[in-house]
């Protein structure tokens, strides 16, 4: 049996990186979100490494567990406040961010 991975692209407010976000589960590419969509997949239970990237932009690696079963869920945005957003352009790991559910 194996768990599932939610992700959902969504931003209360302006976004202004609204492109769709690859997901990376483990260093491969499981699929893309596009926003204000949701991404299910199936990965196997244990602990992995989520990112989300768009071009040069990503998100800082996420470690998570996941348990047989069960669902794990997260949100991304590209929406941050304005010093991060200008930090983001020299340190591009800070432009998009997960946050579990």
């Amino acid at each position: 049996m194996s768990a599932t991975l939610k992700l959902t692209h969504k931003a209360i407010g302006v976004e202004v990186r609204r492109g769709a976000y690859d997901v990376v589960v483990d260093g491969e590419r499981v699929g893309s979100v596009r926003m204000n969509d949701t991404l299910e997949t199936s990965i196997e239970p244990g602990r992995h490494i989520l990112q989300v990237r768009s071009g040069r932009n990503s998100s800082r690696p996420q470690t998570f567990d996941a348990v047989e079963g069960e669902s794990v869920a997260f949100r991304c945005t590209g929406k941050s406040i304005l010093p991060i957003f200008l930090a983001s352009f020299v340190v591009p790991s800070l432009a998009l961010s997960l946050k579990r559910e």
